[in-house]
């Protein structure tokens, strides 16, 4: 059953800004000075591995965790760093759903409601209109463990969204989905969370489940925002080796580039392609899909290893170099066999070049 949202719902968030936002826990750093800005509105997707500080974060921002100093958090412009969580007007949705299992699924999207005592008829049609949202009408009356986990999902998304936060915090909500709800969820989380027009903050370490929601991605590591933009330029134009390496697959080439010309080994491995500028150790990174098939003397040969079938694309494995194997991703309709010699180039636009370091 999918979300259904009419526009009408829409409203506004509140604005979210950082400054020098820092958290230690015994003489640890474990979010560095950092900075954002975050309009109303807008969904921004922390992502990283575990231990890189986006749950701190989110946590600051939430008030479940007090940051390092005074005036580091606003929300529209009001300093709330000092404010609990509870008086922040915040929705939460967890991982683990943080349902109430003995109430059904209608009396937990309305405890919220309940605890600020709006009265019950007006408790009760709000009720009634998030569950219509969030296509849970027909649940209403049944007890959470008589609900799947996507309509568990559900249920606290709607109740996250029953009190009218001014922001809207999630933390890694879909960690706990089988592969092909969790794909069907994010869909759903994301026009919803457009509809409403609410400022949402969402912690993932999915790759994919970032560039589906995000209308800006921040990727941390070691406790920092390493880059924060867009997902098109996050994945197209990653700031450094983490990024590239973090936000899906990149290959790379190692080796000198000689009159213009990048060598492997001692063989040109890339005549065709504009490597320019001087002469120097490089390393150049491309995306599986920037690689096209090449006709006569490409400008890459490859020995095929395996080729893995994904339905309108097959992702080859192919060896360049005993150390360097690459993955390029070609029609299906092609036929590859492990062993068969294959010529390639590269989309040069679609080349990232990290230099060696010194």
């Amino acid at each position: 059953m999918n979300i259904r949202v009419p526009v009408a719902a829409a409203r506004s968030g509140s604005s979210i800004t950082t400054r020098r936002l820092s958290k230690t826990f015994n003489g640890t750093t474990v979010l560095q000075p950092t900075d954002l800005e975050i309009p109303p509105g807008q969904i921004l997707v922390l992502l990283g591995p575990s231990g890189c500080g986006k749950t701190t974060l989110l946590r600051l921002i939430a008030g479940l965790e007090q940051p390092d100093g005074p005036d580091m958090i606003r929300f529209d412009g009001e300093d709330v760093s000092g404010v609990p969580i509870e008086k922040r007007n915040v929705g939460m949705v967890f991982q683990s759903y943080a349902l109430f299992p003995n109430m059904t699924v209608a009396e937990n999207v309305a405890y919220g409601l309940k605890i600020r005592k709006i009265d019950r008829a007006q408790r009760e049609a709000e009720t009634c209109r998030l569950l219509a949202l969030v296509g849970l009408e027909e649940y209403a009356d049944r007890r959470i463990s008589a609900i799947s986990g996507g309509q568990r999902q559900r249920t606290a998304l709607a109740r996250a969204l029953a009190i009218k936060p001014r922001v809207l915090l999630l933390d890694e909500p879909l960690a706990a989905l089988d592969a092909v709800l969790r794909e069907r969820l994010r869909v759903e989380i994301s026009l919803l969370l457009r509809e409403f027009g609410i400022t949402a903050v969402y912690v993932t370490h999915d790759q994919a489940e970032a560039m589906a929601i995000g209308d800006r991605i921040a990727v941390m590591q070691k406790g920092r925002i390493t880059q924060i933009d867009v997902p098109r330029e996050i994945y197209h134009r990653p700031a450094n080796d983490f990024v590239a390496d973090f936000v899906g697959t990149m290959n790379r080439i190692a080796g000198r580039v000689e009159n213009g010309v990048l060598n492997i080994q001692g063989e040109e491995t890339m005549a065709r392609l504009n490597v320019g500028g001087p002469d120097r150790a490089t390393t150049l990174c491309f995306r599986p899909e920037a690689a096209r098939l090449a006709s006569g003397g490409g400008a890459i040969s490859a020995r095929v290893a395996a080729a893995t079938f994904f339905g309108a694309t097959q992702r080859l494995v192919a060896d360049v170099s005993p150390e360097c194997r690459l993955q390029l991703d070609l029609p299906s309709n092609l036929s590859f066999t492990p062993g068969q010699i294959l010529a390639f180039d590269v989309d040069p636009d679609a080349i990232l070049e990290f230099r060696a370091e010194a």
